[in-house]
């Protein structure tokens, strides 16, 4: 569970094309995967206009076509995440293989801001791009941060203990990015909705799945 501490509210354009199940995907910014999509698109403003206006379905098909071929060629040898937070789903993927699709919760995208201190406050969205899973933990504690109490209107307490929430996570997590993770939940129905503080969370079943297909290193990619 975590929450993007800001001063603004700008947020970063997202844009990697991905296959996934059959489709053509912006995922996140910069990167290899661009590449095929970037050549394709330079080809296109570079042809005369009689070329443009003339390009018709089975010139469409034949690009779609080439550039997936790329794009599978880059895809990671191993499995990968993917996570799709309009629609709540996570995808576990080996090259064009889906190993797995489970229907998730993602950052709500609400804002809370700091009572105390004028112009700080928390984004509560899953953040965009390509990640690693960084740490993988076993019956996690989780340890809550400020927000989780000024939310509630609670007072922040001074002391580690009272931080402690056991239980919460579930089964497992999996960290990425800066203090993300990929956890349970004991709120499996509102899986499928947008109601997290910015992690993602899944229902037991998919989390143990998850768990056993990926490991430290594994590529996540949320768009």
């Amino acid at each position: 569970m975590r929450g993007r501490t800001k001063r603004g509210l700008a947020r970063i354009p997202v844009a990697v094309l991905l296959a996934v199940g059959g489709f053509l995907l912006l995922v996140c910014p910069g990167g290899s995967l661009l590449e095929a999509g970037e050549e394709l698109a330079a080809q296109e403003q570079q042809a005369p206009p009689n070329r443009k206006q003339a390009a018709g379905p089975e010139s469409l098909r034949a690009r779609y076509a080439a550039l997936k071929r790329q794009l599978e060629q880059q895809a990671p040898d191993g499995p990968y995440i993917v996570v799709d937070t309009a629609r709540n789903l996570l995808i576990v993927k080996r090259r064009q293989e889906v190993l797995l699709t489970a229907i998730a919760s993602t950052g709500s995208g609400t804002i809370l801001d700091h009572p105390d201190r004028p112009g700080t406050q928390w984004v509560f969205d899953t953040p965009r791009g390509e990640f690693k899973i960084q740490s993988r933990l076993t019956n996690p504690v989780w340890v809550k941060p400020d927000w989780a109490f000024l939310e509630e209107g609670l007072k922040v307490p001074k002391d580690q203990a009272s931080r402690l929430e056991p239980g919460i996570l579930g089964e497992y997590a999996l960290g990425f990015g800066k203090g993300y993770f990929i956890h349970g939940t004991l709120y499996t129905r509102l899986l499928g909705k947008n109601v997290t503080h910015g992690c993602i969370r899944l229902s037991d079943e998919d989390l143990r799945t998850v768990h056993r297909l990926s490991k430290v290193g594994t590529p996540v990619m949320i768009f």
